[in-house]
């Protein structure tokens, strides 16, 4: 029987297709293949097998006369943009041998070009592979052309991320007004569940086609007859493609190796997504630290307390960043697996564990120290190593994840984690207890504009705990995602949506003020209006933003809506016990795990095809069971728009509680941050994602 250990090793025998083909070449890589490179060995790997350089995919990058070889990595499309910056790069260069290396399979070429019917060889890469040889000015030169799915990146032994699929999110309520917009009056869908693929825009049907491919070739690569379920409508999409994929058909029929997996899209829990309840380290790592430029995932770590270099305006730019990605270090590997799925504060004492074994071992002068766990403490221990090169180099791996933690601890803004968590919990309570409109109200006072509301000078806040625009934004969803629940909308009187309607008014006023007040724009202000500085963002771009971000929110808390028995993951107060929230995915593999097996309604069995709508047709006149999610010795979670730390541990717990031993791997499409979530919500990258049309 195949373990978990199996299916994570996949990308890395994927990258050792590539490296095959890198040996005295320089290699020109986009983010996302990088991305997903950095977690399966780093740049390391392709120097070590013989590569000149690595170089960024871009038209003002170019080689010498002396590297005659370039190898071209791309998780895009061979249209558009990504050849005209291929064509830029020969152009300037010397090549004698090309070889290009897309994470799109073939079949979703020959879509892209308009060719419906199966074809025998690889036409479009042979076509490519001609053009190649003509933009280095010889046919006589050798280019080669191939699809490698090198689209995985294994962040720990319990997850598999597809930094490729980073922006592909559920669609929502606006995606179902804009799809409607295009077809004639007769034929729009009533809701979500109705859309089908063809109906979607044509670059959310390549990427759904091409992420179906990447899991065909895993299954495929492992033997595994996979029987595919799906909770949401983007699932249902995703699960019906692997289906019907092609060559699906034949590999099920022949597989050795059984599994299920349930799509399910991030859409059924918003709330988990964007509370700070997770309790979990690395999400506050991921929360408060820079990300690693270029990556989804990953974050920077300031390695100068490891060196002797003093601290200057200039001194961020003189030493590379540390990272979380230690694949090289069996060591930096279980402690980053204990951050991951551990509570925060056993997290914490793993890292000071390690840190001192690690000095212990290399008999340096440490101290130790019982009870709490400071930042101060974790950077002494660490500074102990800046006497030792072979020490810090032997634990480099340890060290960064060390001085993550450390940083994370001593942050000026992870107070804020703390007052996020403290009002999520005061909302949660009252929803229960007040009207929707009261519990609006008390959003009001908190928006608080820098500089005062009467002042004409922007002014910064009081204390770094105070809340800022993404703070606010966050309160907001983690609110209306839960609104309707709390207060089933068939409870709201005329005069109580009108006071909604107003006071939504109110709060978009004051949240535009709070926006243009700002002297710095977040990451998450600079995606939600286009603008990346103050000066750019006027008062009408602010409201306009805000605007759209409220019709967003009025549809969240009905994304459960057509479920039958998963439909809340709110618990109210009964005057014993406070109000709670219910982990939908907890609600899942409580369904999954249970002993008596009864069948879900809300999952939907997705492998069956004709053969299962003929069932389902005469189960009026006989017993027709349908597979169970639970029947398989191996189980996948593909959480569709992301899943947080929090939420593995949660897995990690309800497996060992309900059915230890099973294997569960989970797969998604990036590991959240809590202002992941608004970006993903309030922008239209979900519906046209750039994959090279």
């Amino acid at each position: 029987m195949l373990t978990t250990e199996d299916y994570t090793h996949f990308p890395v025998q994927m990258w050792e297709r590539v490296l095959s083909k890198v040996k005295k070449a320089v290699v020109f890589m986009d983010d996302k293949c990088a991305e997903s490179l950095h977690w399966c060995g780093g740049a390391a790997v392709l120097l070590e097998a013989g590569a000149r350089n690595l170089k960024q995919f871009s038209s003002f990058e170019a080689c010498g006369v002396n590297e005659p070889k370039a190898v071209f990595v791309v998780s895009t499309l061979l249209k558009g943009t990504t050849v005209e910056i291929i064509k830029d790069i020969i152009s300037l260069s010397h090549f004698q041998y090309c070889v290009v290396i897309t994470t799109v399979a073939h079949s979703v070429h020959l879509l892209a070009n308009n060719v419906t019917t199966e074809m025998e060889g690889s036409p479009v890469f042979e076509q490519f592979e001609e053009k190649l040889c003509e933009w280095m000015g010889n046919m006589n030169y050798t280019a080669e052309v191939m699809h490698v799915p090198v689209v995985f990146a294994p962040v720990s032994q319990q997850l598999l991320l597809t930094p490729m699929f980073a922006h592909l999110f559920p669609l929502l309520p606006p995606d179902l007004e804009s799809i409607n917009a295009k077809r004639p009056e007769k034929k729009r869908f009533g809701s979500l569940l109705d859309v089908d693929m063809n109906s979607l825009p044509v670059e959310l049907q390549f990427e759904i086609k091409s992420l179906a491919s990447v899991l065909n070739s895993v299954f495929e690569a492992t033997g595994t007859r996979e029987e595919s379920f799906a909770v949401g409508p983007m699932s249902r999409i995703i699960a019906g493609e692997l289906a019907n994929h092609p060559q699906a058909k034949n590999r099920r029929k022949a597989a050795p190796n059984k599994a299920s997996i349930i799509f399910v899209d991030r859409t059924m829990d918003i709330t988990g997504a964007v509370g700070h309840h997770g309790d979990n380290l690395v999400e506050k790592i991921l929360s408060v630290l820079k990300p690693l430029p270029g990556h989804v995932t990953d974050i920077q770590v300031d390695m100068l307390e490891l060196t002797s270099l003093q601290r200057t305006p200039h001194s961020q730019t003189t030493l590379a960043p540390g990272c979380l990605a230690q694949t090289q270090s069996p060591a930096a590997q279980t402690l980053w697996e204990a951050m991951l799925t551990n509570k925060h504060k056993e997290g914490v004492m793993e890292v000071r564990r390690q840190l001192v074994e690690t000095a212990s071992k290399e008999k340096l002068p440490i101290k130790m120290s019982m009870g709490r766990v400071t930042p101060e403490q974790l950077c002494s221990y660490m500074q102990l190593f800046k006497s030792s090169w072979g020490a810090l180099e032997s634990h480099c791996g340890v060290l960064q994840l060390g001085l993550a933690t450390a940083q994370t601890l001593r942050h000026p803004s992870l107070p804020r984690w703390d007052a996020c968590l403290a009002f999520e919990r005061l909302l949660l309570q009252a929803l229960g207890d007040s009207d929707f409109p009261a519990v609006l109200k008390q959003l009001l006072p908190l928006m608080k504009p820098r500089g005062g509301e009467d002042s004409t000078t922007s002014g910064s806040r009081s204390g770094e705990d105070e809340s800022g625009p993404d703070e606010m934004i966050l309160l907001l969803v983690y609110l209306y995602s839960l609104a309707d629940e709390a207060q089933p909308a068939d409870q709201d009187t005329e005069e109580e949506e009108e006071e909604v309607e107003k006071l939504e008014r109110e709060l978009i006023g004051v949240l535009t003020l709070v926006l243009t007040r700002e002297i710095e724009l977040s990451p998450l202000v600079q995606k939600l209006t286009g603008c990346e500085n103050p000066e750019e963002l006027t008062t009408e771009r602010a409201h306009s933003a805000v605007e759209k971000m409220f019709d967003t929110l009025r549809g969240l808390s009905h994304a459960r809506d057509h479920l039958k028995q998963l439909r809340s993951v709110y618990t109210a107060s009964d005057g014993v016990h406070q109000a709670t929230y219910r982990p939908f995915l907890r609600q899942i593999l409580e369904e999954v795990f249970r002993p008596d097996r009864p069948e879900c309604p809300d999952i939907d069995y997705m492998s069956g095809g004709l053969t299962d709508l003929l069932k389902t047709g005469f189960s009026m006149f006989m017993k027709v069971s349908r597979p169970h999610p639970g029947d398989n010795p191996l189980l996948f979670l593909f959480l569709v728009g992301g899943v947080t730390p929090a939420e593995l541990r949660l897995i990690k717990e309800s497996v060992s509680t309900h059915k230890p031993g099973t294997q569960v791997l989970v797969l998604s499409t990036r590991l959240l941050r809590p202002t992941d979530i608004p970006e993903l919500l309030f922008t239209t990258q979900r519906l046209l994602p750039d994959i090279g049309v």
